[in-house]
């Protein structure tokens, strides 16, 4: 009996907590960790557990300089791959393509580009699907 009082305890303290979280840090949340799955499906491989890229051939993606001097294009990047090369960072050039990721949705680009914006060091916060929308459209 004890135990079902606790449970149940547990439980609505659970309900509690998430109810008093605003609807922005509810969308981060879900944004996040749904850019997690996106990044161990799609980016890891090359880019790394923890983002710190692979020696001269793939940047790292810990440089929150070039992420947010960049933010605008990073969609286009993820969708459409890179061809040339146009990466330096920290002061390296990186040399080499990104394959194309035609399939990913709006949306999953966008909780890429939050879970890539908020891991390794970077803060970036949420990026919206309208965010990445736009940008999408902008892409040549």
């Amino acid at each position: 009996m004890k135990l079902k009082v606790i449970a149940f305890i547990a439980v609505l303290l659970c309900a509690i907590v998430i109810s008093c979280q605003s609807e922005a840090e509810q969308d981060f949340k879900r944004y996040y960790t749904g850019g997690a799955v996106i990044y161990k499906e799609k980016c890891q491989n090359c880019h790394g557990a923890n983002g710190e890229g692979l020696s001269a051939l793939i940047p790292p993606l810990t440089d929150t300089a070039y992420l947010k001097k960049n933010k605008a294009r990073l969609a286009c990047f993820i969708k459409y791959g890179i061809k040339e090369t146009i990466i330096t960072i920290n002061g390296k050039a990186y040399e080499g393509s990104m394959p194309a990721n035609v399939d990913l949705t709006s949306i999953e680009i966008a909780k890429l580009l939050t879970y890539m914006g908020n891991s390794f060091g970077n803060k970036m916060g949420t990026i919206a699907f309208e965010e990445a929308d736009a940008d999408l459209a902008k892409c040549k």
